[in-house]
């Protein structure tokens, strides 16, 4: 390592977080997009935590807020990309996740869906797939916004099932529906999710036409996904970035390659990567306490956390799977974690004693999110050990 390298401290790390996610007051989003580019993308798979993860980065604005710019603006949009999984980008950014991700996931998807099709010898085939997913747009048109089981009903086709790993002990029988409707038909960008039976919780979505995305050259695609990123995470390594995109080592290599990172040294002796020219030291923004959702994407966005999360606090905070739970964090430092009970009250806990200071600013910052999730009762989608204890 070359002492000549720029120096960029653990605490200028956190520095940066609290800004560029802009989770410090001072650098609160204006809106969701913005909110959402700050972070590359918002994690999409919990309903309930999508929001909290916008609300937690929006100057003001309430679930309605979120509600508009993804339904009514459609300034946002859900796409399934970085890691086969359910994000929300802007609409801005959405033909880049798009090309340089979502299109070889719904590739891949598809021929996954049609070896099944075809193992399970029961007459369905591609002939079959194609008239089954044209009907279902035909209905979608005839219906309007509709969710999936209005879809199943409209089209038998849809109420097929079939046995996937066949003679092995994984062995199921499985709807075709869903497989058809979000794995195929939302993931090609032939119908998009729309404002769902319910409330902002619920994924029950109503399905809606959407239109095809600008064609951007993949390669161009993944440089600007890596460049964003690195200026939202960064520092950063190949292998985080590998981790958060999903991408072959090659092509994250390559994408770095297009966009020129600086290489800078951290202080436990490592080093990592930052946009082209962004070494500057970074300034501390005013003291901000947070209170993140399962999922959010500070708490994801690397594959070595620990610069903002002590190791002895894993095990409380994630999950078998390795999915972050609801979070506390205090000037860039995850200090401890909170839930809702079934009461509706909202309780926390430090994993440590980060002061007075941060215990007034968290309680603050509770006193905050009580009244943007008023009556409504959140359960993360994946449960961690200290959100159970919480509620228990």
């Amino acid at each position: 390592m070359s002492p000549s390298l720029p120096l960029v401290t653990t605490a200028e790390r956190r520095h940066r977080l609290g800004r560029r996610h802009r989770l410090a007051p001072s650098a609160r989003a204006a809106s969701v997009s913005e909110a959402a580019d700050a972070v590359v993308a918002l994690r999409a798979t919990d309903a309930a935590a999508l929001f909290l993860s916008a609300r937690a980065r929006l100057a003001e604005g309430g679930p309605a807020t979120v509600e508009q710019a993804l339904y009514e603006d459609v300034s946002v949009v859900r796409l399934l990309s970085m890691r086969n999984t359910l994000f929300v980008v802007s609409a801005e950014l959405a033909p880049y996740v798009d090309s340089s991700t979502a299109r070889s996931i719904a590739a891949k998807e598809r021929r996954t869906f049609l070896k099944h099709l075809q193992e399970d010898d029961q007459g369905l085939d591609a002939d079959w797939l194609a008239r089954t997913e044209a009907a279902a747009l035909v209905a979608r048109d005839a219906h309007g916004p509709c969710t999936g089981s209005q879809l199943s009903a409209a089209v038998p086709a849809l109420r097929e099932k079939i046995t996937v790993g066949q003679g092995k002990k994984y062995e199921t029988e499985t709807g075709v529906a869903t497989r058809v409707i979000r794995l195929l038909l939302a993931a090609d960008g032939r119908i998009r999710r729309d404002r769902p039976r319910g409330s902002w919780t619920s994924s029950q979505f109503r399905w809606v036409h959407t239109e095809s995305w600008t064609a951007v050259p993949p390669a161009e695609a993944r440089a600007e996904i890596a460049r964003r990123w690195l200026h939202a995470y960064g520092p950063a390594t190949e292998a985080d970035l590998k981790w958060w995109t999903g991408w072959t080592l090659t092509a994250v290599r390559k994408a770095l390659t297009a966009v020129g990172p600086a290489q800078v040294r951290l202080d436990d002796g490592g080093t990592a990567l930052v946009g082209p020219g962004d070494t500057a030291p970074e300034p501390a923004p005013e003291p901000w306490a947070a209170l993140l959702p399962g999922l959010d994407p500070s708490g994801m966005g690397w594959a070595d956390r620990g610069f903002h999360l002590d190791p002895a606090h894993r095990l409380a905070l994630f999950d078998y799977a390795g999915n972050i739970g609801p979070t506390v964090w205090w000037n860039g430092e995850i200090v401890g974690g909170w839930a809702q009970r079934a009461d509706g009250e909202i309780v926390w806990r430090l994993l440590g004693d980060p002061g007075r200071a941060a215990e007034t600013a968290i309680a603050a910052e509770v006193a905050r999110l009580a009244p943007w999730v008023g009556g409504t009762r959140i359960t993360p989608r994946f449960r961690t050990p200290l959100e159970r204890e919480l509620v228990a």
